[in-house]
């Protein structure tokens, strides 16, 4: 879809995210989206939530088109959010749109995507629980 089709969300320039780095988008409810920035200058943005233990990917080294947990150093996918084998499990990703040097989310993805998981202290990750 295009710019003009669908509704984006304008997050910051491409050249605020630090290359092999990347910033966070809080979000009103649930968990933050990590945007990262790859040398080759690829945009990607994934739920800030490491499907392992749940630790922030935002803090995770970037290469290539993956980062590496910073709790127990799985490699995730920056295109699709799975782990590499022989770990296992995805976190959700948000599509991306850069245009002019702007970079853009889906805000209909940013407003449900990932809203039911809370950041696990240890395990698979949990539905968060409705009061």
């Amino acid at each position: 879809m295009s710019l003009e089709t669908q509704a984006w969300v304008a997050i910051c320039r491409v050249d605020d995210i630090p290359v092999l780095g990347s910033r966070t988008v809080p979000r009103e409810r649930g968990l933050d989206v990590a945007v990262f920035r790859n040398a080759e200058g690829g945009v990607f943005a994934l739920l800030d939530r490491c499907p392992h233990k749940g630790g922030p990917l935002s803090q995770g080294i970037v290469f290539g088109t993956r980062v590496a947990c910073p709790l127990h150093n799985w490699t995730i996918g920056l295109n699709d959010g799975c782990a590499q084998a022989p770990d296992e499990g995805c976190t959700p990703r948000f599509a991306v749109q850069v245009d002019g040097g702007v970079v853009h989310l889906d805000a209909h993805e940013l407003a449900t995507l990932g809203t039911d998981l809370v950041r696990p202290v240890a395990g698979p990750a949990r539905r968060a629980v409705k009061a």
